[in-house]
């Protein structure tokens, strides 16, 4: 099947976006299908031409692992299998075949496949029910919920901090166990579905299985998709058919975790539910725990507990208590929607209007709605071609309640009957904000409630349920514009990314009703409902009016721009449904504003635009949500200036000044404003009651806890935080779900193009007389709005607009109030313009293509004076007059300061011939006609600089020419050169005038007469000039009439100018044209500003730190452009850095600004700064921007000096370093400039510094550098680097180390220590970072940058000079390297050997390593009798060493830092480090006096710097959590070890299928400190065929761990033992460490006294016996003084014996954990001499255990079957097996025919297993499948299961009851069987599980006798299927031999010996018996019948006989 796209012309580099389908006609693909894509060069005549093909294997979606697979740059090929060069990009999606069938209300076929691994046979259902459970409502409304364990949340508050682009995500799921499923003999197995990926477990037996599986799924999505994803965990039975093996499921959202502490469950039990039947009740119980672990993040252990076994579900149920879940249905109605948008072509209607039909355009869409929530999709019906449908449909979905699940989606799809329905809108109704635990105000409250009950009805007061309008809710998109081409913004309709535009509203009402039952999914609203409905729709008349003051920080001119207001579809000068308004400003020209931006030029009248739109009264929901914002602003405000306060370090006493300010006014705001009352207010919703209930309690109870606060606290830092949460809560608070209003839209329109746009909320605006608070914040306020560009790919980069602009939106009723809010004064014109054409030397209108006499601006659109009629309510004043638009007339050198006049001289020839003068002799670049240089005048306010000349620096020969060739029908030539050729006609040569600015005057353009005021142009185009020359053949004016309200006063007046002007519509004219005119003729609005003001401003901008690398060589040269309104200044450009510091003040003279000063400083506009690199070839690339307010004086006399402070530069939304600066706008008063600040110092000709008081206060400071070293160059240009050098540089000075000689013997600096004096400034906030730079000392003298980094926060490097360092940075261990180089004594000591063999090897085998391991880990069980006997523990770190605080990063000797290189691009990882820099600061201040002495140097005596050689010992324990690599979702992992050149490779001991390998290796290799400091010590999965994979490794600075004071190269032990496991394995004895401390410290060394049982250090005396006290001495301890000198060594801080757990990474997901690794590490160095022996830590080996398990007897059996005589009766027999050992099933024999339900057996069951005593759990290993290479080991909990069957030789066996017996905690058994019941059975309804009788573990007691009850479960209750007696024995391996038994009777039949069991005689098998079948059964029962029969014969035979023998 071969399907094409279109073609694209003239084009190397096509885009198509077109999708292709294939429809596989329900085969699905198979792994070897594959897709050949072919691109040609299509040609209208002949074949296309083969440009190269790519063949695409669709292997990865046939395996259904992934549903879309995009292909990048794929190559093309040609016929030779040649690459062409050129590359291809598609995306392939395949949606499988689906198991259902779809009607309207499933899932289309397909959209919700699944990928099931592992198997191929089963799929998922297509329909789902989700119900969740989660914290939400209590039970019902007035049933208060108990208050839970854990708060309850109101919002995902910890979503802010994720980064809203896509990244890795690693969710893990572990199944644990089931209990109490339903059903008989089942074979459970557990799907997880997460992200379309499915995994499923194994399958295991009985209703209380045991899983212990893992799944991982890594997805790469954004936050806000990932977090709306869900979980769901289904139970099916793998025995039964397809149709009802679902048994239960629980689905929950990923948010919902990630919500949760550590971002995950651990351990929970889920409370499985049936999704179809919503009365059944718990489906039995599933055992989890779930991570979602994002960027960075660190998976949180899972500990299993001891008392796990008993743990009880209730309790650790994840639902909180006191919820329960409840069924509940979501009624959503769907009333109507409107303003729905074009979505079909109008080609249908164009043809029905060629045939004289009636087309409308209008309704060019068919649109229906999608409700989708929690997996399930309904929708209404459709409703064809209607843009206002109106549907009254009610759609219902059933959930589970609380739910788990945030969002329900509304998208409005266009139907379409061929092609794929495209989406309209979407929006989302969230359930947090629509409902209401009630929890949130009790977690506050909790601790001031005094009752429980208080508390309880509290919050059920304010819970409900979730409600909703009814109320319009708004969809946004893309352009409301309708083409016939592709959107390229349509992703924005389906809610991804912010809308920009609007696309119309749906009117929906939701409600919730609890355990209702729903008859259909869709049904029609009842009329009463939809009446009911009708008064919420009541609309009311609004009126916006937007002034724009400015627009500036236009990066490029180009067409003309124009701005639209647009709120909904009013407004939208594009669409014509809508009445006419004046919602667009005129067109203008943007001038150069002398510097880098352009700006519209409006002067003192500014643009306006009136808008009049009806939407329904929500002014009491706005209200309440301005009052709510207000008041986090204010507090917002306060918080910020507090922790700047913090920052800054001020005085206690003024942070707590500035604390009690915050709270003060927080109370105050809260007290004082009141939220509006909803009494009488129209449209009040349920929601509305509820959300005022809610806010008015948490506003309460935010202002008790202030209160509170505000008494009882001491510390203000701490109390931070809380200040922020309820700042959250105030900002949740007001967001309110039921906002009808649609946003206001403004768009830039250049020419007709839509340009950028900006949403403006309409609260924020919306005027409001309940309060002032319950204004919108901008209100009737200038605002600065920065405009985007529509689904920007780079994220805002450039800013397209900066406006400065006024709006007020308010009912028409207030629209009075305006006047108050107005500035300036308004004047309302009429415009047309006059045309006229230049032909054969005259103006007229003869030569006028195409335009009319009198048009609109645009020229296209006819008009006629007489025509014109004022709106309702207007007249006109004055006649019409010529007024010409000034900011349309933009001369080419407005805005500049220099500018250079240009004209081309022209010549031609014929070829060969003489050089003559061109027909048209002088002419622009363009070829156009131009004046001669003659004719050119100097206008006004400018000067000739120079006479005309020609231009050289082009491509021109030395007289200036250029030449080139005219081909025909061109007359100029296309392309020109230098050099003059004889074939050349034609030739031109750039002539040039510089001119320069003097004065601001320019030519006053008086009002001009009618006959004046032209403007021309020499194409009919957009740029006009004013004076008229020769080139021109087209000119036009503009007529304006003013027109004046004839009733109103004030500004108000203006909202009253609705609908157009009168238009000329000619009779003949059909409506189309009509429309066309709609909406191009009305009214323009302009603001008049009768004064301005003259303000000076001045920015000063001291440095930046932190910014991007924008440059090859790691730096960027960086300048930036200061824009304030139309003014815009650039600093100087900083060459190589990223902390550059100008140090200038960039002064603004005379800006003038319109308006009130009052409102400019309560207001004023921002300073906007973009920050640019500079590069000497090509564009300068931007580096981000910031902005800045400025401080506003209206009296520069007022000495108040602005204060430096750091401002944010962002770039593409993300942080892109910091500028420090501050700016002042002061106010000019006309008469005395003298009041103005002095002018600042000067430095060079123009460039001005930041003056002192502004400037930061410094200090002369010292910078030791230690510079120890570099490591892990890099090669730089392909080679390596080999003698490199540092540079320091900080504060404007800098220093270099000596250069390494030879970087690859000795990497570390011959001499290690730097001083830098520099000027700091005190304030720690100002301080410049220390740039550190190596660079190589290469041939030549070239000296390149290899690496750089910068450090930026120096505060962790200052210190006291004088203070004597208790732990002077100097290394004990290097010190100690240092002062035994010579000869090394090792004493042994002789000791006797006090144990014997024996005694060692009892020992060994009741304790070894692992025993003190898991002793350590508060595992008890495992570690047998370890503790008891006073061995020693060890540390377990849960993370690496370095991460541990108290050994401060093993970085107290030296740091390392990273170095860089390269620029940062635009992705999101780091720029690549390329090597480390190994050293560390001191910084103090020194005295300003040159007579102080220096303070004491701080680096000293320094370890020896060169290599040596060490021993390293690496013990690896085990792995945790691995990422799984084959498709099994196993691993087999091995370790590999790299050091330096070696490496270790441990693949033969490979751990076969496990996630958790138990390695317990010791590796040893010997290398070099400090070139082979790292250590890596990698996991790889073994793969017999193919490569084998590397699951994560883990790097270790072995370097860090030699110099580090800490000693962390062989941690202390507890004891000093010189034998046993914890045989002292250190090179030195504690006695020589301990003298080496002291040494280091510089303290004298240790005394020891006496026998060495006392001794003192540093002052203090130990004793022995205060250490040993409590402890048991054993015989393995050496001498005391050695001990005690130990005991005082672990009182030093140094390392004690660990084993860390270091987290394994992978370079595929850099950031996320592939698991953990348990480890440690010694180092010893070798000219110490040899260590002590090393640990033995092999795993621990299973032992071999024997069960065996006698049946005696059964009884009360169920019987079964009836025989032929009609008795009931069994054919009995046991079944037994071990769970995890299901092949080793074992049977008895058959007791026949049992009448009574008794059985006889004496038959003896063996199950063989291998068991860990110390864990207590069975190890099983079995390989999956035939074909696995490896058995697979499973630890499952000892079990025994019991099954009685009954017998049938035609037909399966009857199942008749089970018992599960755990082994560890056995159920004592009954000693008769009359006591043997149900009730024993845990988790059985009376059961005594509630008394807990101690367990008893059958391997403690060996042996068990006595009678247990089986159960079978009937119509899902249990009930009793038999009795059995047995005898449960343990038995290892050597009493087996000893006492041995043989299985069923068989010999060696003893131990005890089993006799032939004792059955009646009625027990046997029929067709083996045959006598026996005569005897007991058919002589039994039939025997009268038999004789009498037999009688009968005997009585016919003797009358036969009889009358035989009588006579005849």
């Amino acid at each position: 099947e071969k399907k094409k796209t279109k073609a694209v012309d003239n084009e190397l580099n096509p885009v198509w976006n077109e999708v292709l389908e294939f429809d596989l006609k329900g085969s699905s693909l198979d792994a070897s299908s594959f897709i050949n894509v072919v691109v040609k060069d299509y040609e209208t005549i002949g074949k296309d031409k083969f440009i190269g093909s790519a063949k695409i294997s669709l292997r990865d979606l046939a395996s259904g692992q992934v549903k879309s697979l995009p292909f990048k740059n794929v190559p093309l090929i040609n016929e030779k299998q040649q690459a062409v060069g050129a590359t291809i990009n598609l995306l392939l999606v395949y949606e499988p075949l689906s198991s259902t069938t779809p009607n309207l209300n499933d899932q289309p076929a397909g959209d919700m496949s699944h990928v099931d691994a592992g198997v191929s046979d089963e799929d998922d259902e297509g329909e789902e029910d989700v119900e969740g459970g989660g914290p939400g409502a209590p039970t019902s409304p007035n049933q208060p919920g108990k208050p839970s364990h854990k708060p309850i949340r109101l919002s995902r508050k910890r979503h802010r901090a994720l980064a809203n682009k896509p990244q890795d995500f690693q969710i893990r799921v572990r199944v644990i166990e089931g209990r109490q499923l339903p059903g008989n003999n089942i074979k459970p197995v557990v799907k997880v579905n997460v992200c379309e990926q499915t995994h499923r477990t194994r399958i295991r037996r009985g209703n209380n299985p045991f899983f212990d599986e893992m799944f991982f799924y890594n997805v790469n999505m954004l936050p806000s998709e990932l977090l709306d994803e869900s979980i769901s965990l289904r139970v099916y039975d793998s025995f039964s058919l397809r149709s009802d093996s679902l048994m239960g499921e629980f689905k929950l959202d990923v948010g919902y975790i990630y919500d949760e502490p550590g971002h995950a469950i651990m351990r929970k039990w889920l409370l499985l539910s049936d999704p179809d039947d919503s009365s059944s009740g718990a489906r039995g119980y599933l055992k989890v725990s779930i991570i979602v672990l994002g960027t960075g993040d660190e998976p949180p252990t899972d500990r299993r507990e001891i008392s796990e076994e008993q743990d009880d579900i209730e309790s650790n149920l994840l639902l909180p208590a006191g919820v329960t879940m409840r069924w509940a249905t979501l009624n959503l109605k769907v009333y109507r929607a409107e303003d729905m948008p074009q979505m079909d072509d109008a080609f249908i209607q164009s043809v029905k209007q060629v045939f004289g039909g009636d087309g409308d355009r209008k309704n060019l869409v068919d649109p229906y709605l999608e409700v989708s929530f929690a997996g399930k999709k309904l929708r209404t019906k459709i409703i064809e071609k209607n843009a206002n449908p109106e549907w009254n449909q009610l759609i219902s979905l059933q959930v589970k309640f609380p739910s788990m699940c945030e969002r329900i989606k509304l998208t409005m799809y266009d139907w379409d009957r061929l092609t794929k329905d495209d989406a309209i809108g979407t929006t989302y109704l969230n359930l947090s904000t629509m409902s209401s635990s009630g929890g949130e105000i009790e977690d506050k409250r909790a601790e001031n409630c005094n009752t429980v009950s208080e508390l309880s009805s509290e919050a059920s007061e304010v819970g409900f349920l979730p409600a909703f309008g009814p109320c319009y809710v708004n969809l946004y998109g893309s352009p409301r514009e309708f083409t016939g081409l592709p959107d390229p913004y349509e992703e924005l309709n389906f809610g991804k990314g912010e809308g920009v535009a609007y696309r119309g509203r749906v009117f929906v009402e939701l409600s919730t009703q609890l355990d209702g039952k729903v008859d259909k999914n869709v049904d029609d609203i009842s009329s009463d409902d939809i009446l009911v409905a009708q008064k919420y729709q009541r609309r009311r008349k609004y009126c916006l009016c937007a002034v724009f003051h400015s627009a500036c920080m236009l990066q490029e001119p180009g067409e003309p721009i124009q701005f639209e207001v647009s709120i909904g579809n009013y407004g939208n000068k594009l669409d014509s449904t809508c009445k006419p308004l004046s919602s667009t400003t005129q067109y203008s020209y943007a001038v150069f504003d002398g510097n880098h931006y352009h700006y519209l030029p409006w002067a003192d009248t500014k643009p306006v635009v009136i808008l009049t739109s009806y939407w329904e009264d929500i002014s009491h929901r706005l209200d309440s949500v301005n009052i709510l914002l207000f008041i986090a602003e204010r507090l917002e405000s306060h918080l910020t200036s507090l922790k700047t306060a913090i920052l800054a370090k001020v005085s206690e006493t003024r942070l707590a000044e500035i604390w009690l300010k915050l709270i003060n006014h927080m109370i105050e705001d809260l007290n004082s404003f009141q939220l509006p009352e909803l009494e009488g207010q129209p449209n009040v919703t349920v929601l509305d009651l509820q959300m005022k209930n809610l806010r008015d309690a948490a506003v309460k109870s935010i202002t008790r806890m202030a209160s509170r606060m505000r008494e009882e606290a001491t510390d203000v830092k701490a109390t931070v935080g809380d200040i922020e949460d309820w700042l959250d809560r105030i900002k949740q608070l007001a967001d309110e779900p039921q906002n009808s209003m649609p946003d206001v839209i403004i768009w830039m329109l250049r020419g007709e193009r839509r340009v950028a746009f900006a949403r403006v909320p309409a609260n924020q605006i919306l005027y409001s007389n309940f309060s002032e608070q319950s204004r919108g914040k901008h209100c009737g306020q200038t605002q600065t709005i920065f405009m985007q560009y529509p689904m920007d790919k780079n994220k805002g980069v450039k800013i397209p607009v900066q406006l400065r602009v006024n709006m007020w939106l308010g009912l028409s009723a207030h629209e009075k109030k305006f006047n108050s809010f107005s500035e300036g004064n308004f004047s309302v014109f009429a415009e047309m313009y006059e045309n006229q054409a230049h032909v054969i030397g005259k103006w007229g209108t003869t030569g006028l293509v195409g335009r009319h006499k009198f048009s609109d601006v645009t020229g296209k659109v006819k008009l006629k004076q007489e025509r014109f009629l004022p709106p309702r309510g207007w007249e006109w004043e004055g006649d019409w007059f010529v007024d010409p638009e000034r900011c349309l007339l933009t001369e080419a050198d407005a805005g500049h300061t220099e500018f250079t006049d240009e004209v081309f001289q022209n010549e031609t020839r014929f070829p060969g011939g003489e050089w003559k003068p061109a027909a048209e002799p002088y002419t622009d670049v363009n070829g156009e006609k131009t004046q001669s240089p003659r004719e050119f005048e100097c206008p006004l306010g400018w000067t000739w600089e120079d006479d005309w000349s020609f231009d050289s620096n082009r491509a021109v020969d030395e007289r200036g020419w250029e030449y080139g060739v005219t081909i025909p029908p061109n007359d100029k030539p296309k392309s020109w050169v230098a050099a003059e050729k004889m074939y050349h006609v034609h030739r031109r040569k750039r002539l040039i005038r510089p001119r320069k600015k003097i004065s601001d005057k320019t030519a006053a353009t008086e009002r001009q007469e009618p006959g004046e005021g032209w403007e021309y142009s020499s194409l009919i185009g957009w740029k006009f000039h004013r004076k008229e020359r020769a080139s021109d053949t087209f000119r036009r004016r503009r007529w304006r009439r003013k027109m004046v309200p004839s009733d109103r006063i004030g500004a108000c007046a203006i909202f009253r100018l609705e609908g157009a002007l009168g238009v000329d519509i000619d009779e003949k004219a059909s409506k189309t044209d009509a429309a066309k005119v709609f909406g191009a003729n009305t009214p323009t609005v302009s603001c008049h500003f009768s004064r301005s003001y003259f303000y000076h401003l001045r920015v000063y901008v001291y440095q930046a730190r932190n910014l991007c690398a924008m440059d090859k060589d790691s730096f960027s040269d960086p300048y930036v452009h200061v824009s304030f309104l139309h003014l815009s200044k650039t600093t100087e450009v900083i060459r190589a850095t990223l902390n550059p510091t100008w140090d200038q003040t960039l002064i603004f003279e005379d800006i003038e600004i319109y308006g009130d000063p009052q409102t400019i400083a309560r207001n004023p506009p921002d300073v906007v700064l973009e920050l640019y690199d500079s590069d000497q070839v090509g564009k300068d690339e931007p580096m981000g921007h910031c902005t800045c307010p400025p401080v506003v004086k209206l009296n520069p006399s007022v000495a108040v000096s602005p204060k430096l402070l750091w401002f944010p530069v962002t770039k593409k939304g993300r942080s892109a370093g910091q500028v420090l600066l501050a700016a002042e706008l002061l106010l000019k008063d006309k008469v005395n400039d003298g009041d103005l600040p002095l002018v600042p110092p000067r430095r060079g000709e123009r460039l001005y510094m930041v003056p002192q008081g502004i400037r930061p206060v410094v200090q002369l400071t010292a910078i030791e550098v230690l510079t120890w070293g570099l490591r892990n160059m890099k090669t730089y240009q392909l080679a390596t680097v080999s003698s490199p050098s540092l540079i320091v540089e900080c504060g404007g000075e800098s220093i270099q180390t000596a250069v390494i000689k030879n970087f690859k013997k000795n990497p570390n600096f011959p001499g290690s220590i730097l001083l830098l004096k520099v000027l700091l400034p005190k304030e720690e906030m100002y301080t410049p970072p220390i740039v550190l730079k190596v660079i190589d000392h290469r041939p030549f003298g070239r000296k390149p940058v290899v690496g750089q980094c910068t450090i930026d926060c120096l505060e962790q490097f200052r210190c006291d000079p004088y203070r004597i360092n208790s732990e002077v940075c100097m290394s004990a261990r290097v010190a100690m390297i240092a002062a035994a180089q010579g000869d090394v004594v090792i004493d042994i000591e002789e000791r006797p050997i006090m144990i014997t063999e024996l005694q060692a090897e009892k020992e060994a085998e009741a304790v070894d390593w692992w025993s003190k391991f898991y002793a350590s880990v508060g595992e008890q069980e495992k570690c047998g009798p370890y503790l008891k006997k006073g061995y020693d523990k060890l540390q377990v770190y849960d993370s690496e060493l370095e991460k541990v605080a108290q050994f401060q990063g093993l970085t107290d000797f030296c740091s390392t830092f990273q170095l860089q290189r390269g620029k940062t691009e635009d992705e999101e990882d780091d720029p690549s480090v390329v090597g480390e820099f190994k050293g560390s600061f001191k910084i103090y201040p020194l005295s300003d006096d040159p007579g102080v002495p220096a303070p004491p140097r701080q680096f000293k005596e320094l370890p020896e710097s060169g290599p040596q050689e060490c021993l390293v010992r690496i013990y690896v324990v085990r792995c945790i959590n691995l990422q799984p690599k084959d498709t099994n979702g196993m691993c087999d992992p091995y370790i590999k070890i790299t050091l330096g050149r070696k490496t270790l490779d441990d693949r033969d001991n490979y751990k076969p299928n496990t996630l958790n390998p138990e390695f317990g290796r010791m590796f040893e290799l010997s290398c070099f400190m400090p070139q082979d400091k790292d250590l890596k010590i990698a996991v790889y999965d073994y793969d017999l065929l193919s490569r084998d994979e590397k699951v994560g490794e883990t790097v270790i600075d072995l370097e860090n761990r030699l110099l580090s004071h800490f000693r962390p190269c062989c941690g202390l032990p507890q004891t000093y033992c010189v034998s046993g496991i914890n045989r002292w394995r250190d090179q030195l004895k504690p006695s020589q460490i301990l003298h080496n401390v002291a040494r280091v410290r510089s303290v004298p060394p240790a005394r020891i006294e006496g026998d060495g049982s006392s001794l003192s250090f540093s002052g203090k005396q130990y004793n022995l016996q205060d250490f040993e006290a409590n402890t048991v001495i054993h015989p393995h301890l050496g001498p005391a003084t050695e001990r005690l000198a130990l005991h005082v060594l672990r009182n030093q801080g140094l390392v004690p014996e660990h084993v860390e757990t270091r987290t394994l990474c992978n370079s595929h997901q850099p950031n996320l954990s592939q698991g953990q690794i348990q480890m440690w590490v010694d180092i010893f160095p070798k000219s110490l001499g040899l260590p002590g022996p090393p640990c033995d830590i092999i795993p621990r080996k299973a032992k071999k255990y024997f069960l065996r398990a006698i049946i005696w007897n059964t009884t009360d059996v169920t019987l079964d079957e009836t025989s032929i005589t009609g008795e009931n009766m069994s054919d009995i027999y046991v079944k037994g097996w071990m769970p995890g050992m299901e092949e080793d099933k074992q049977k008895t024999d058959v007791h026949y025919r049992s009448l009574d339900g008794d059985g006889n057996f004496n038959w003896r069951f063996i199950f063989g297993f291998d068991y860990l005593p110390a864990e207590q759990l069975c190890v099983v290993s079995r390989k999956q499948h035939f074909w696995n290479l490896d058995k697979t080991e499973f630890r499952i909990p000892p079990k025994l299961i019991i099954q009685i069957w009954d017998n049938d030789k035609f037909s399966l066996d009857d199942y008749l009851g089970s018992v599960e017996l755990d082994l560890v905690n056995l159920i004592p058994p009954a000693k008769s069987p009359e006591k043997c019941n149900l009730k024993m059975l845990p988790g059985m309804a009376g059961s005594a599980s509630s008394k807990k009788p101690l367990p008893n573990s059958l391997f403690s007691q060996k042996s068990a006798r006595g009678w247990w009850p089986c159960a079978i479960e009937q119509d899902g209750k249990h009930v009793l299927g038999g009795k059995v007696e047995m005898t449960l024995e343990i038995v290892e391996e050597k009493e087996m031999e000893e006492r041995p038994a043989g299985k069923g009777r068989d010999e060696p039949n003893m131990n005890p010996k089993l006799d032939q069991p004792n059955r009646p005689d009625t027990s046997f098998f029929w067709f083996t018996n045959p006598c026996k079948t005569m005897k007991f059964i058919i002589w039994r029962r039939f025997r009268w019948i038999f004789i009498l029969t037999i009688i009968l014969l005997l009585v016919i035979l003797f009358l036969g006989i009889l009358f035989y023998s009588l006579p005849v």
